[in-house]
């Protein structure tokens, strides 16, 4: 399936494919691209299945969003792909190395105990509906201690819809989203397949990628590997965008 891509730059420009993470969005990269890479670069940013723009239509399996990216995406570029998205990278890299000229993982999600997944999933049972957009930025506030104001209500903007009963909800699917979850419970790909430059990093206050797991990258990569840790939790675009901006600017132009 081919799902719905945001783009800014010249298409004519080296391609940055950008992958979101599970809830998210193409659009979550507007302020990546438009203040740093989009002079540059052509980046291309899609709304997985089940999210966004992009069709709903199941199944809702890991290996159906690989083949949608690589269905979407076939030419070399450059990856970055922030928690679920960073899972999704590294399996295109496995099954499609020629492609992945270079992977920036932000906060990557690879390795969710099956009970964690399981209370993500289950949260994700109950219809999620707002009798306003206020009423929603309360209820998303409270996990983002370290994001900016105007980046949440940026978030709703894109991601709000009304029914016609006129409450307000999330352009997913919540089972999309509750499968999505209990899908990263199946083991990645070795990290050794993943032998080319990787940036990966990580929020000083998020817990989605351990001491344990950086040391398996550093390991499998050697040289290849530049591990940075930004302030902030696991939204490192919001928490700290400058200091994430930074290093992914800097971490492309080296290509």
């Amino acid at each position: 399936m081919r799902l719905h891509v945001h783009e800014w730059g010249a298409p004519g420009a080296p391609h940055v494919v950008c992958l979101h993470g599970i809830t998210g969005h193409g659009r979550r990269f507007r302020k990546l691209a438009e203040e740093r890479l989009a002079r540059r670069f052509h980046v291309l940013a899609p709304d997985l299945r089940g999210h966004g723009r992009s069709p709903w239509d199941e199944p809702w399996t890991l290996a159906a969003h690989v083949e949608d990216v690589l269905e979407t995406f076939g030419e070399p570029a450059a990856w970055v792909g922030h928690s679920f998205g960073g899972r999704l990278v590294m399996e295109v890299a496995a099954r499609r190395p020629e492609i992945v000229e270079r992977a920036a993982l932000l906060d990557p999600a690879m390795n969710v105990p099956q009970d964690f997944a399981r209370q993500l999933a289950e949260y994700e049972s109950t219809p999620k509906r707002f009798a306003s957009v206020e009423e929603a930025f309360a209820e998303r506030s409270v996990d983002l201690l370290h994001t900016p104001r105007e980046l949440v209500e940026e978030e709703l903007r894109e991601h709000l819809v009304r029914d016609e009963g006129g409450r307000y909800g999330y352009r997913y699917s919540q089972p999309c989203i509750a499968a999505t979850y209990l899908e990263l419970t199946a083991p990645p790909p070795a990290y050794e397949r993943l032998r080319l430059p990787t940036l990966l990093l990580v929020g000083a206050g998020s817990k989605v990628v351990g001491a344990g797991e950086a040391e398996l990258y550093r390991r499998a990569l050697g040289a290849l590997l530049e591990l940075a840790v930004v302030p902030g939790g696991h939204s490192v675009l919001w928490d700290a965008f400058a200091e994430t901006a930074d290093r992914v600017e800097t971490f492309l132009a080296a290509s």
